[in-house]
């Protein structure tokens, strides 16, 4: 999986945040070590240019006969996979279902028409009767189309109210994996390079995190019960409150007392958080309480990447905060959103089996690239 740079200014990535918050609308279990056997695939991810943002990341993605190769953006708030926003879906092996079908992302919308074919992600991982929208019209999709990891409950039915099985639900029946499970890994962005990813589905890749994964269960309050919402608290110094996005969002409260907390001041140009060299010496450490463990977010992590600031509009030794307002009160149900910005330390791993979504350490958790 590698990430794309393709945003002129930090607005566009701001819009690209705020609709899709507008989009989305636990107790804890002890750690446990993955055992993943041979029924684990490895997908490579790529980055994605999602218009004119860079917050996103693409697989490749063969389907139909001819093989044509598509370009998907990885999606865990959605779980249905849909071509035909860019390259057109044509295949002798696709069987038209017929059912309607329409999804609207925070980044644009798609409708059209479910479809079986087959579909090859990577190297020996083939789906056979993969549930394939194919979209008629689609809006602010700049990819071919999206393959969506998220929950059965995120909505993946067809407007006839058939439940349309996830690509998860086909790699177990097919018996190509044995558990519901998608882990993904990001690796941070600190210049113009193409950066990697990857998805695994069935399992975990051991080499990519380091010691346990901890699980916690899905959040049951919603809306964020409807996608990968947990439950967290956060602590900044002595402050503490409750609390596929770019920045880190903390409701409303939260924020204004990270904000006071860090001395950070909005940079009009682009609505980021600013600090001097000597407030980000003070900065102190994010945790994240969740489950009974607690991540770490240092000072590095909470910037953005100083060799990107010309794309913002910033000087080349500006520093600038990537914790943003979520425009919530705590207790409306969605009081955070981790980000990429947190993605891109941790290991994650979506168990649809346990309802639960664990956190791994990786050689990037304490990296201080940015």
């Amino acid at each position: 999986m590698t990430r794309k740079l393709a945003f002129s200014n930090v607005t566009e990535l701001l819009r690209h945040d705020e609709a899709r918050l507008a989009a989305f609308g636990a107790h804890s279990t002890h750690g446990r070590r993955d055992v993943d056997g041979a029924t684990h695939r490895i997908v490579p991810l790529s980055p994605a240019d999602l218009g004119n943002t860079f917050s996103g990341y693409t697989v490749k993605a063969a389907i139909g006969n001819p093989l044509t190769t598509y370009d998907l953006i990885v999606d865990s708030a959605t779980a249905i996979t849909w071509v035909g926003a860019g390259t057109p879906y044509v295949s002798l092996s696709g069987v038209d279902t017929e059912d309607p079908v329409v999804v609207n992302y925070h980044y644009g919308s798609f409708q059209g028409t479910m479809w079986n074919d087959n579909m090859i992600l990577a190297e020996k991982l083939i789906i056979t009767g993969m549930d394939i929208g194919v979209a008629s019209t689609s809006r602010g999709v700049v990819a071919d189309g999206v393959l969506g990891i998220g929950p059965t409950s995120s909505g993946p039915r067809a407007l006839t109210g058939r439940t349309i099985p996830t690509i998860t639900d086909r790699l177990i029946s097919q018996g190509t994996i044995k558990r519901p499970v998608v882990s993904i890994f990001f690796q941070p962005i600190t210049a113009n390079q193409v950066k990697h990813g990857e998805l695994t589905f069935g399992g975990t890749h051991p080499s990519m995190y380091k010691h346990n994964i901890r699980y916690t269960d899905i959040t049951t309050t919603p809306p964020s019960s409807n996608h990968w919402g947990i439950n967290q608290s956060i602590t900044y110094a002595l402050v503490s409150w409750d609390c596929g996005t770019t920045f880190l969002y903390l409701a409303s409260d939260a924020y204004e007392k990270y904000k006071d907390s860090t001395g950070g001041t909005v940079n009009p140009a682009n609505g980021l958080l600013q600090i001097s060299p000597g407030q980000f010496r003070q900065l102190y450490t994010l945790n994240f309480y969740i489950g009974e463990s607690i991540y770490k977010l240092i000072p590095n992590a909470q910037i953005w990447p100083r060799s990107l600031n010309e794309r913002i509009g910033g000087g080349a030794d500006d520093i600038y905060l990537v914790v943003k307002d979520l425009g919530t009160a705590i207790g409306a149900g969605l009081d955070f959103i981790n980000g990429y910005v947190f993605f891109q330390r941790f290991y994650i791993v979506f168990d649809s089996s346990r309802d639960q979504v664990g956190f791994g350490r990786t050689i990037f958790t304490y990296n201080i690239s940015n």
